[in-house]
């Protein structure tokens, strides 16, 4: 195993940790505020999550090509975060 196999499995399962509890919180915790956090913070690292692993398809697609894809889904993750925070302290 690599040291980079490693890194990708150990990020894979935080992932999956955080997304499973904020999903468990989402269902507990629906509507209002608290809410619309839970799937502000959901979709942001979902948007993460598809940034990291989008190195997958390094076979099939350039590597510039990629970069480009992972920059722009980190892009729309902040973008994303930023906006939706700015319309919940607003209401």
């Amino acid at each position: 195993m690599t040291a980079q196999m490693v890194i990708s499995i150990f990020t894979l399962v935080i992932y999956l940790i955080i997304i499973f509890v904020f999903n468990k919180a989402r269902i507990r915790y629906a509507g209002g505020k608290v809410g619309k956090v839970i799937n502000l913070i959901l979709i942001t690292v979902c948007l993460l999550f598809v940034a990291d692993y989008v190195t997958i398809f390094d076979q099939v697609i350039d590597a510039e090509i990629l970069g480009i894809i992972k920059a722009l889904f980190r892009t729309a993750a902040l973008s994303f975060l930023a906006y939706g925070g700015t319309k919940i302290a607003d209401s």
